[in-house]
């Protein structure tokens, strides 16, 4: 072999190894960015992220600082809260009474003696027993007319459908055990025959809600009116499997009332279908999923409780100081706002708002600084995927709190607007408990039904009403409407 011949398959044999580098380089950057998000992935919890508390698993690091701020206040009741103490009544349903047989000092005979009229009294607040159901006979009775002879029996009430029935009552309490509570029917069925001995199956308390949902049509359609009127609405989804399919719980609220509503569909299909969003014209208070951003007929506000989060996670995963600062500028921001709120002020000066948007805009600044866009990936060992290179976390909050920063900063401006999304989290969390209890609804009409009436109970308790006595009306056929409607 010439000299010459040897250079080139020197070359040749170069080029090769080079080339076995480049694509083990390659695959060592695509086996990094994997290992860097699984690592992301398992430090994920509920304090950093959108994960709730009950996927924290039982294996927890140390506690971290909560989100809150200290309130300052003692631990327990408060100066000037009225309390709940048990108290005595004036009328009590029944009387005991107990005389002394003899005399305490001497040992005197007093069994024949009147006793004092001075007592001392001590209540006992007890259920009724014995625990059953009280049976009301309705007598229908005829009279005869002395002018035809005649017989003329009179009417039954309207709810009296049958020889045998149950009342409005039992019916209320039960649609209360398992749309409000949230027991399964066999377990509501259980606890009705243990209180009060009635043989009820779940068959029986599926007739009821159904029952119950059809007299609640009219608020059901009055409360979706309403929340389409309101200045604020909370909106937010959530999952829930219907006949054993992935389906989605959307919800509308305010602090007075909740409208849900279950779709096939998670995005504007849904949102379109439910028929609230797209004539609705206040502030929509949101988590910034994209379907949201669709509807330009309101103004929107972002869930600052989200941003928190991933901010924490930025800062104790990746340790980029600015989303420490940007935490510490939207809580500090957060408690001039109640403070101003506190102090019967409608809005901040112009100056401390520009003064808030200077930092804002600086820490965005120094953020992206250390974020930039990721540069086209090197040649893979598999085929480049096809759309947009990747971007880290923190480059897509980034873009985020860049792009929607009014969103961000909407409550500053408008003080009847919040600084998270917590009223639409709450009004969904029992949600997610009746899938966790009940694993799914069986049929579309039954998951249609519990929103109906979860809604309806919902938009009372927040109202302050008794849902026992909601639902006892709602049986009678003259259902009442949250007081915010009347």
């Amino acid at each position: 072999m010439t000299s010459e011949q040897e250079i080139e398959q020197l070359k040749s044999e170069n080029a090769l190894l080079r080339e076995q580098v480049a694509s083990q380089a390659a695959l060592i950057a695509q086996l990094i960015e994997r290992i860097q998000a699984l690592e992301e992935r398992l430090s994920q919890d509920s304090h950093n992220s959108s994960k709730p508390p009950s996927s924290d698993g039982f294996v927890r690091p140390p506690k971290k600082r909560s989100l809150r701020k200290a309130s300052g206040k003692k631990a327990g009741g408060q100066t000037g809260h009225p309390g709940q103490a048990l108290r005595q009544v004036e009328k009590p349903d029944e009387i005991i009474t107990y005389l002394p047989d003899q005399c305490q000092k001497c040992h005197s005979d007093l069994s024949e003696l009147t006793p004092l009229a001075q007592y001392e009294p001590r209540q006992v607040f007890e259920l009724p027993a014995p625990y059953r159901l009280e049976v009301v006979e309705h007598r229908a009775y005829s009279r005869r007319c002395p002018s035809c002879q005649t017989h003329t029996q009179a009417n039954f009430p309207q709810q009296l459908t049958n020889w045998v029935q149950y009342g409005p009552g039992i019916k209320a309490l039960a649609t209360y055990l398992v749309n409000y509570q949230l027991l399964p029917y066999g377990r509501a069925s259980e606890l009705l025959n243990d209180l009060y001995s009635a043989q009820i199956s779940p068959g029986t308390l599926a007739m009821w809600v159904a029952e119950c949902a059809e007299q609640l049509a009219e608020s059901e359609t009055a409360i979706k009116t309403a929340i389409s009127g309101a200045t604020v609405l909370h909106c937010d989804e959530t999952g829930l499997y219907v006949e054993g399919k992935r389906q989605w719980l959307h919800v509308g609220s305010t602090s007075k009332l909740t409208y849900y509503a279950a779709h096939p569909k998670r995005g504007k299909a849904a949102t379109t279908d439910i028929d609230v969003l797209p004539h609705f014209k206040g502030v929509a208070v949101h988590d910034g999923y994209a379907s949201y951003q669709s509807y330009d007929g309101c103004e929107h506000a972002l869930c600052n409780a989200h941003h928190l989060r991933e901010l924490t996670f930025i800062h104790e995963q990746f340790a980029q100081d600015w989303a420490g600062q940007f935490k510490k500028l939207l809580t500090d921001l957060k408690a001039e706002v109640e403070a101003a709120k506190a102090a019967d002020q409608t809005s901040l000066s112009k100056e401390r708002l520009a003064e808030y948007e200077q930092r804002y805009q600086t820490l965005l600044e120094v953020g992206l600084a250390a974020n930039p866009p990721p540069s086209p990936s090197p040649p893979l060992v598999h085929p480049a995927k096809r759309g947009r290179v990747k971007q880290s976390k923190a480059k897509n909050l980034l873009d985020r709190l860049d792009k929607h920063r009014r969103q961000v900063l909407r409550f500053a401006y408008r003080f009847e607007v919040p600084f998270d999304n917590n009223q639409a989290e709450r009004d969904i969390r029992m949600v997610k408990v009746q899938q966790k209890v009940s694993g799914c609804f069986r049929t579309t009409n039954g998951a249609a039904y519990f929103c109906r009436i979860r809604g309806y109970l919902s938009s009372m308790r927040k109202q302050g009403e008794n849902l026992l006595v909601a639902l006892f009306e709602a049986f009678l056929g003259k259902p009442s409407l949250p007081p915010s409607l009347t």
